[in-house]
């Protein structure tokens, strides 16, 4: 079984920095893709950030130039670094891979448990 844990969320002032992790653990073959996505009260869940297995990249645009994703495949653990953060990314983060956890080739979508990440003075 594959599980996905997160941790780094917390109240940040607006101008601050806060750093996410979510490391994948359990059977686990490969990792695709993993990527970070949002969701506030009243919203649909967003995507953030993601990153490939080769380490491209892509982010939504309300974040570029603010935050930067990154991947330690010998940790099967990927990181969310937010810089500038302002209320308005006040959210609850959620951490995505896809993960081949028996040989098969077939990636599954597995979800973190959430972090909560508030911005206010």
């Amino acid at each position: 079984q594959v599980q996905l844990v997160e941790s780094g969320g917390g109240l940040v002032q607006p101008g601050g920095s806060l750093r996410l992790s979510c490391a994948a653990s359990g059977s686990i073959f490969s990792i695709l893709a993993m990527g970070w996505y949002r969701q506030a009260p009243g919203n649909e869940r967003e995507l953030v950030a993601l990153v490939t297995s080769a380490f491209r990249t892509n982010y939504a645009d309300s974040v570029k130039g603010r935050f930067t994703i990154s991947r330690d495949n010998a940790k099967n653990t990927v990181y969310l670094q937010m810089n500038s953060l302002r209320p308005e990314d006040t959210a609850v983060y959620y951490c995505n891979a896809r993960i081949d956890g028996s040989g098969s080739y077939y990636y599954a979508p597995y979800w973190g448990q959430g972090t909560q990440v508030t911005v206010s003075s």
